[in-house]
């Protein structure tokens, strides 16, 4: 769905906004000051070149007056370089702000988002396309709106000094620089279009790329001799892109050219007309100065502005890509009146006609699944590999809802729960659990982490599941940084890294214990 490009920009500086005020004030002050330098220095300069001439034609002249316009143009010239210099400072700290911003707006979404967006190709390809433009295209969109306000405040100055000169130069001010604006307009589009189309083939090339220099697959990476394979899968892979990308990259520069082309014939062009006006006596030389020097930065100011406003549709562009992944709908949803979670567990967990397939496949993993566990049994549910022993789990934990039948907790579907609520009652430990480089003490508090990190609950949970034995035999105990990731971490076995992740399940208070492929 495309979103109007004001309701997207009016969205895009709010989150600008949010990110950092103070710079936002900062900015526009800034964008005021520098808009109206451009006409004083021009004026200065006009009044310089007068006194100079009138100085050469009557030596009796005094150079005083010579030299207070110069010392004030270069007083002018300072506030100038001082204003860029702050304008510099301003953009480099509200560019922080909002990528810092912006990545804790992306994260929210991504922990807020359902399981099932991460078993879908297309969502891993909305993530990337989202993390490559939503850290500076907000901050895009500012400066280009900053650009766009400040060079046109300008460029009103000097097309209305100009068209005080004659209203031809100024047609010929902003005609000037339609074509190449046009072009590059047409280039974004095209860029935008194969971006889309090739982010499963970006995607691609950088798992490779993982493969190789990932800590995972490195055992396997080098006992089965896969890295010239993976080398040379990401090698062609990145080859066919950038061939397409200078192909693109090759259009534009043609396409600029054609429009510095129109851009330097009208600048000359307009010249020859106001030096031939001064020819004839028409106009004063510091007149000449002043007003090719306005219709010169007159171009720049234009060109800036359409350049900002090409920018703009460019950045329009690329943020749906963001959009695209912040309004991703959630499927497994929040009861309007969510009903309190039993405690203690009175009937216990039925399984009532329970038939489950994933959102993107067509087989049902689970077919009319019915049993009861009672509060205080230990049942152990045994099937071959994909039989859906983890898909059950992943429903009893509400990571998705069934497509048919109800999962009730003492005779209570689990849908009528508010999902926090149903999951800090449940303590899991995945066949796929999580090796957290982290240390020892939070690897197990991460287990429940509305608690406080209690050094006494931490080893009682570690003790409970056999961890706390290996914690111990560590160089620093439970603030020992478990993994290789970061300096001074300490590795642990498969096993060992099972009993911490056992622990973490046991951190909570839950009713409800489930371990997936235990053994």
């Amino acid at each position: 769905m495309r979103v109007p490009v004001i309701v997207q920009l009016r969205r895009t500086l709010r989150l600008v906004w949010q990110s950092g005020p103070g710079w936002t004030v900062a900015s526009v002050a800034l964008l005021v000051v520098q808009a109206a330098l451009p006409l004083l220095t021009l004026y200065l300069i006009k009044l310089v070149v007068d006194a100079v001439a009138t100085a050469i034609a009557d030596k009796a002249v005094a150079f005083g007056r010579v030299a207070a316009l110069v010392g004030l143009a270069g007083a002018v010239a300072l506030v100038s370089a001082v204003c860029r210099s702050l304008a510099g400072f301003v953009s480099e700290g509200q560019a922080q702000a909002v990528t810092d911003h912006m990545h804790d707006i992306l994260h929210a979404k991504a922990v807020e988002v359902d399981l099932e967006h991460y078993e879908n190709s297309q969502y891993h390809d909305t993530l990337q396309r989202a993390l490559q433009e939503a850290s500076f295209r907000p901050t895009h969109i500012l400066n280009g709106l900053i650009q766009v306000a400040q060079s046109s405040i300008a460029l009103l100055v000097m097309a209305g000094l100009l068209f005080s000169f004659h209203w031809g130069v100024a047609v010929i001010l902003f005609a000037a620089a339609v074509p190449g604006v046009i072009l590059r307009a047409r280039y974004t589009g095209q860029v935008y279009r194969w971006q889309r189309q090739n982010t499963p083939a970006e995607r691609r090339a950088w798992y490779f790329h993982w493969l190789l220099t990932g800590i995972v697959h490195a055992k396997e990476v080098r006992l089965f001799d896969l890295g010239p394979l993976f080398r040379g899968r990401f090698r062609d892979a990145r080859t066919r892109l950038r061939r397409e990308r200078l192909g693109l990259a090759t259009r534009r520069c043609a396409a600029d050219l054609a429009g510095q082309s129109s851009l330097i014939l009208a600048v000359f062009g307009a010249y020859a007309f106001i030096a031939y006006r001064a020819v004839q006596g028409a106009i004063t030389i510091g007149d000449l100065v002043m007003y090719y020097q306005a219709f010169q930065r007159g171009q720049d100011f234009l060109r800036e502005m359409l350049t900002g406003l090409a920018g703009l549709y460019e950045d329009h562009l690329f943020l749906r890509s963001v959009y695209e992944f912040l309004d991703l709908d959630r499927k497994v949803l929040e009861p309007p009146a969510p009903k309190p979670m039993p405690r203690p567990l009175r009937t216990g967990i039925v399984f009532d006609h329970v038939t489950f397939h994933y959102p993107t496949g067509t087989r049902e993993v689970l077919q009319d699944v019915s049993l009861t566990i009672r509060p205080g049994e230990s049942i152990a549910l045994v099937g071959e590999n994909g039989s859906g022993k983890t898909t059950l789990v992943k429903l009893l934990c509400r990571l998705y809802d069934p497509t048919g039948g109800a999962i009730t907790i003492d005779g209570v579907d689990v849908r009528d729960f508010a999902t926090a609520a149903l999951r800090r009652e449940i303590g899991v430990i995945f066949q796929d659990y999580a090796q957290y480089q982290v240390t020892a003490r939070e690897n197990i508090w991460f287990g429940n982490v509305e608690a406080a990190a209690d050094h006494d609950r931490i080893v009682a949970a570690a003790r409970r599941s056999g961890a706390d034995e290996v914690i111990r035999g560590l160089k620093h105990g439970y603030d020992t940084m478990l993994g290789k990731w970061f300096d001074h971490g300490e590795e642990l076995s498969i096993g060992e890294w099972q009993k911490v992740a056992l622990a973490r399940a046991f951190m909570r208070d839950a009713q409800i214990v489930v371990l997936d492929e235990p053994t």
